[in-house]
């Protein structure tokens, strides 16, 4: 594993162990938007807005909704959509030590492929030495598996995971629950020569340990994974990961929830399997 020169606390591997600054917009001090705030809505203009959305969201579901015929290879892009619009053809339904498998030998199978390994080596699986194992096995090439492995092992040594809270098996501390989620927000294709790819997957990631005691709660921090794929003659494999801070958006208004809440959200909604 190479490690990018921009690479973020929140990432030893990929998902991270840290936290990200979020580097606000110039303006007028402690004002983020420079000066020009955001005018307030009355309670009839959020009500229309919400109407609006769950209007469009129906909307959208109508439009996507298929008869079921449409074949694995079928792309949904219809002209003139945007390249970054979330269109398709399905997502895979193979896995390999729970990681998906069995891409397309095309740009969007590896766009997919990038995501989805991205996901897994920013679990909290990655923690652990033997599901750490199981998951380079299943996604690294037979060519880099040996190095991919000594580095990860490097990164996530029992004097780092003791640092973080862990024991030395990855586990997390009575009453605690520990957090390790990236989701991807979007995919690019820098490279692509039919056997060999290079993608960016721009991603949030959840990273803490939840509890009342907890001294290190989830925080959340947006980063970029870069992937160098192979084509092994039946699927895309991981030749080399890269990291590196950002695209960071200005956060939201959203309050902060508590640690109950936060925990009681990661063990009640599951990941999702990331295909374009």
């Amino acid at each position: 594993m190479s490690h990018d020169d921009e690479t973020d606390g929140y990432g030893s591997g990929v998902g991270g162990t840290g936290q990200t600054r979020t580097r606000l917009p110039e303006g007028t001090a402690g004002d983020i938007y420079g000066g020009a705030r955001r005018p307030s809505r009355n309670s009839r203009s959020l009500v229309t807005l919400v109407g609006v959305v769950v209007l469009l969201i129906a909307a959208i579901a109508f439009a996507n909704r298929g008869d079921g015929t449409n074949s694995p290879n079928t792309t949904d892009t219809a002209k003139g959509t945007a390249p970054t619009a979330a269109t398709g053809v399905r997502p895979v339904k193979g896995k390999n030590a729970g990681v998906p498998a069995g891409y397309a030998q095309d740009e969007q199978g590896a766009q997919s492929a990038a995501a989805n390994y991205a996901v897994s080596l920013g679990s909290d699986g990655m923690f652990n030495e033997k599901q750490r194992h199981d998951i380079v096995t299943s996604l690294a090439d037979s060519s880099t598996v040996g190095k991919l492995q000594a580095g990860f092992d490097a990164d996530y040594s029992t004097e780092f995971l003791a640092q973080i809270g862990l024991d030395a098996d990855g586990g997390a501390p009575a009453g605690t629950t520990f957090v390790s989620r990236t989701m991807p927000v979007g995919t690019k294709v820098k490279k692509f020569t039919g056997d060999a790819a290079e993608v960016d997957v721009w991603c949030v990631g959840l990273f803490g340990l939840t509890g009342e005691k907890s001294t290190k709660p989830v925080t959340n921090g947006w980063f970029t994974v870069s992937v160098k794929l192979n084509w092994n003659g039946s699927d895309w494999k991981v030749l080399e990961t890269s990291q590196k801070t950002g695209p960071t958006p200005v956060p939201g208004d959203n309050p902060v929830s508590g640690s109950e809440e936060i925990a009681d959200a990661v063990n009640n909604f599951g990941g999702f399997t990331y295909a374009r």
